[in-house]
This record gives C-alpha cells, structure tokens and sequence, in this order.
C-alpha cells in the first residue's frame, strides 16, 4: 500500500511451523530454519543488546545511512528479533529479568528455534510475516502472555518493518487474520468471499513461482516512490482498480478484468521483469488473468509469485508443461489466521 492507496491480500492454506525445543547444557538459541539458513547461534544473556542493535540499524536506516537490505545481517535475525521483543514486553510488564522468558518458572533455557514451511522464502508470498506471526504466538503461548488479534497484528507490523523498511499492514492483516483482508486509510476490514469464485478448494486458482526477486520490498518501493511518488492520477487507479476486485471477490462478478488491470497498472511502474510479463501474456491468451504477488521486482528476471486465475484446469496443465522449471500448485485460501498446534491438513504439495 502506497500512497494512500488500499491494497488487498488472502491468507494462502500453505503454511510455516515454528517450534522451540529446550536443550542444555548451553547459553544460547541455536536457530535451524528450513531453506533460509544453516543455522546460528545467540546468547540468551545478550538478547537485549541484539534486540538494541537492531532497532538502531533501523534508525540509521531511516536517516539514509543504511539500505533496507543491510538493516538485517542474517536470515535468522528477524524471527530472534520477534522473540527479544516479546521478552521485552514482557520484562516491563512482570519485572522479571531479560535473562528469562517472563513468569514461566522453568524458563529460560537454551535450545532451537526451529521451523519448517511449505511457502516460497523471497517470492511474495509473505513467508517472513508468516514467520514473525508464528514466533509471536509460540511464546505467547510458552509466557502464558497471549495476545489480542489486533495486539498480534501489531506486533507482527512492528518486526516486519526490518525487514521492508516500514510496517507494511498488508502482510501482517493477511497472516494474523486469515480469510481475506482489505487495508485503506489506516484501516483494516475482512470482507467476505463470495463461493462462486471456489477461493477455499483453489478451484481456479493458481501460484506460480516465477524466479526469486533480485530487489527486495524495499528497494521496489524506494524505485517506485522515486519514479512515480508524484503521480496521483496513477495511485487512484491502482485504488479503483482494488476496491473493485474486493468487491467482485465479496459478490461472486468477474475479476478477470480486474486482475488484468491490476497486472498492467503493476507493469507500468516498472515492477514486473519482462519475462514475468510474457508468462502473463500467456495466461490470458488462455481467456485467464494473472498477475505479479507482492512486491515484484526492479532488476534481474525472476518475478517472485504470480497469482494465476484461469478456470480450465487442463489448460493450466498443459501451459506448465512448457515452464518445467517452474513450481506451482493451486491457492487456496486460510479462512483462519495464525494459531497454536499442528498446522491443518492440505494440499501444498507444488504440482513441480
């Protein structure tokens, strides 16, 4: 969302596990998060000043004297970010040292902060802010200090903000709330979905991983905000073009048209590498739609995910089997947001 333009996103049913295994004996969280890194040890004693520095890259950032991209040092860094700040939280509201875990008598503990997911890492799909929320909800759990939805979408806005620069509302509303939700002028609404359109089984719908971006978030938004910042005639048809895909979505009309002008608006400010806009081109000569999730990309060729609405299953087939190397798989959306326990039963298996 820029500019006060409203911005749309859904919940996919594809989901990131995050759990916390004490081990000793030991100082430190030793990380182990799949497909993001080998791994890295913090000292428990020195979560606080992690947690310092970190907020003061974002400071330096803010000031110009850091790109968006180097705020964080490794992967692993937001997730224990996530963490320090609840202990934080929780150090001012019960006394207790930033040694422990709060007012769980048995903790701390050294152990692993682990995870496993089933989302692209980099591609759009919010797989950082479905980090952060499920981190978050851990250890409300383990500090017996549980949260509102509205406090948990907060927090999850706040730590993301090292990640993209800013705090975006748009992932943090998606991952925390599920179903679908609608962000403009500061506010937040979760508008119905209509059956007709088969959202919840993935009928018609459709992910593809069209190459990692190049350009992070931030760096797509500071190119856009340079290039197009003053352009208010663009921004309000990037807002038309929203309020009225959530409207179709919300009363069962067309959103292929609206899906194509989205696509074309996301074009012009130069987000969707031209390799992402033939695959594109590709999807509507089949009478469908698609167009780039997320953030895009300034630079390179890989467009991260490509949202894909085309009601022809076996055309859908058929158009991949000339993309062999690229992954997809249907969407379907989470009618409910992050949670405790064992993620539900799906379908994520990508079809490549």
């Amino acid at each position: 969302m820029l500019y006060g333009a409203p911005a749309l996103a859904m919940a996919l049913a594809q989901y990131t596990e995050v759990k916390f295994v004490p081990q000793g004996p030991g100082e430190g969280l030793r990380t182990a998060f799949e497909n993001l890194s080998s791994g890295v040890d913090y000292p428990l004693k020195l979560l606080h000043k992690f947690k310092n520095s970190l907020d003061k890259r974002f400071d330096q950032f803010k000031r110009g004297e850091l790109l968006v991209h180097e705020i964080l040092t490794h992967p692993d860094d937001l997730a224990v970010y996530t963490l320090a700040s609840l202990l934080k939280d929780s150090e001012g509201s019960t006394g207790t040292s930033m040694m422990g875990f709060g007012a769980v008598g048995h903790l701390p503990h050294p152990g692993q902060l682990s995870s496993c997911s089933d989302l692209p890492i980099g591609a759009g799909l919010g797989s950082s802010a479905a980090v952060v929320a499920a981190v978050t909800i851990l250890f409300e759990t383990l500090l017996d200090r549980h949260k509102t939805l509205q406090e948990r979408y907060e927090r999850v806005r706040f730590c993301e903000r090292l990640k993209h620069g800013k705090a975006g509302p748009i992932d943090a509303a998606a991952v925390v709330y599920g179903g679908l939700v609608h962000v403009t002028e500061g506010e937040l609404s979760v508008p119905s979905v209509h059956n007709a359109h088969g959202l919840t089984e993935g009928n018609g719908w459709y992910w593809v991983l069209h190459g990692r971006p190049e350009s992070s978030t931030g760096e797509c938004v500071a190119q856009v905000r340079a290039q197009h910042g003053q352009d208010a005639q663009l921004w309000h048809a990037f807002s038309t073009c929203t309020n009225g895909l959530s409207r179709a979505l919300s009363d069962g009309s067309d959103v292929i048209p609206l899906l194509r002008e989205n696509q074309s608006l996301l074009e012009h400010i130069g987000v969707v590498p031209e390799p992402a806009q033939v695959f594109v081109q590709s999807v509507c000569a089949l009478g469908g739609a698609a167009k780039i999730c997320g953030a895009g990309s300034v630079k390179g060729a890989g467009g991260g995910a490509i949202l894909v609405r085309l009601t022809d299953h076996e055309a859908m087939r058929r158009l991949m089997e000339t993309h062999p190397d690229k992954t997809w798989s249907k969407l379907r959306m989470a009618q409910k947001g992050a949670s405790t326990g064992p993620a539900p039963q799906h379908h994520a298996a990508a079809e490549r």
